[in-house]
């Protein structure tokens, strides 16, 4: 055995009296360090935040369940100064509204232990507190209000408002046309083109896609065309049944609509609608 090597020494304690307050480099810490600097001001807790020199007064008075319309100033005074010389030592910056009611304060007191004066025609001199009184009053009023309207449901804190896109544009639909609707108004220029018929015997070649042009630009200068204002009688029934036969097949190929605004009301082509 090696009696030259050295012994090492585990640092480590093996019974620990309480609990670790903190880890370095995964090995627990019993104890703080000699050089470690702490600020003075790094650990220390401000349970109480006030808004102004009313909210600390008021705390005060409504901590200790003193009256508010019987304040004993010289104990309020004392703790209100205690609370300021508090703030002075962490080095906070003091706002000029708390000395000024400090000051105020200290007027108070000054003027409470002063013997009263006895005015002719008044029965009791006026309390120096009651214009303090009155604004601890409206200030704990406003403050209650204030609380008040913040346990209401605000938007975006306690709900988020619902948007709903509604479309209003108004489709019109029209009611399809009847078959029978259709053959009706068929027949109806039938019989009023045999009426009309000559007895003249002639060889016309008759096409169906010039009839179908000749009712697009037909159509294309009015927005709505009565059915049997397409048809020209006088023409002969050759000529009407071409042209009916160039309306179907414009209907077929959806280059036109035939309409009706209601039952047995008259029927009306358009061109059909192609959205942009």
């Amino acid at each position: 055995m090696n009696t030259s090597a050295e012994t090492v020494v585990d640092s480590t304690p093996e019974v620990v009296d309480g609990m670790a307050f903190a880890k370095l480099y995964g090995e627990p810490l019993f104890k703080l360090p000699n050089d470690l600097y702490i600020p003075p001001d790094a650990l220390e807790i401000f349970l109480e935040a006030f808004e102004g020199p009313l909210d600390l007064l008021l705390y005060l008075i409504r901590k200790q369940n003193f009256n508010i319309l019987d304040i004993p100033m010289a104990q309020v005074t004392h703790q209100y100064l205690d609370y300021i010389e508090q703030i002075r030592q962490r080095n906070l910056e003091l706002a000029a509204d708390y000395l000024l009611m400090a000051a105020m304060l200290i007027e108070i007191k000054s003027r409470m232990l002063l013997p009263t004066k006895k005015v002719e025609g008044i029965e009791e001199p006026s309390d120096p507190r009651a214009e303090l009184v009155r604004r601890l009053l409206e200030y704990e009023q406003i403050k209650l209000a204030a609380f008040q309207l913040d346990t209401l449901p605000q938007l975006g804190r306690d709900f988020v408002r619902t948007q709903i896109h509604v479309d209003q544009t108004v489709i019109t639909r029209f009611p399809d046309v009847n078959v029978l609707d259709l053959q009706t108004a068929w027949n109806d220029i039938v019989r009023r083109a045999k009426l009309t018929a000559r007895h003249t015997i002639t060889r016309e070649e008759l096409s169906v896609r010039e009839h179908m042009t000749t009712i697009l630009r037909r159509l294309q200068s009015a927005k709505f065309v009565e059915f049997h204002e397409l048809f020209d009688p006088s023409r002969g029934v050759p000529v009407v049944v071409v042209n009916f036969l160039a309306l179907l097949e414009l209907a077929k190929e959806t280059l036109i609509e035939i309409t009706q605004a209601e039952a047995f009301a008259p029927i009306y082509v358009r061109l059909a609608y192609s959205p942009s």
